[in-house]
């Protein structure tokens, strides 16, 4: 058993019910502990009340995009999740895309569709963060 993400409190959105299970069923096979919801509206009120280590966001969703909760996300004081480290998961590939994502404040950007093993190493370096 890898339980590598033992302990790891991680919040996953999504839109695409399917992309959520996926992630969902990964991340609990290495240990984690997940919560997964499907707008931008529902990461941020959960965030407010269940404080994860690591939030997994896609960044196209309808309504509110992953730009619209990471800089809500980042507003929030430390105390209240607002250090969150977080990645986000994206089909937007292209060299600028990355750089908007990581200037919107997510520490990675993650190309759909993510290998496995990248997605839980990159969980597993966002735990580690303070």
């Amino acid at each position: 058993v890898d339980d590598r993400l033992a302990s790891v409190n991680v919040l996953v959105v999504d839109d695409d019910a399917a992309v959520r299970g996926l992630l969902n069923v990964a991340l609990e096979r290495y240990g984690a502990t997940v919560t997964a919801v499907e707008t931008a509206q529902e990461a941020l009120t959960t965030l407010q009340v269940w404080r994860p280590d690591v939030l997994v966001s896609d960044l196209e969703m309808p309504d509110k995009d992953g730009f619209w909760l990471i800089a809500e996300v980042r507003a929030l004081a430390p105390e209240r999740g607002g250090m969150t480290p977080a990645a986000c998961l994206t089909g937007l590939v292209e060299p600028e895309d990355r750089a908007q994502v990581l200037r919107a404040g997510f520490q990675y950007h993650l190309a759909k569709p993510v290998q496995l093993k990248t997605l839980i190493g990159i969980v597993s370096i966002l735990a580690l963060k303070p």
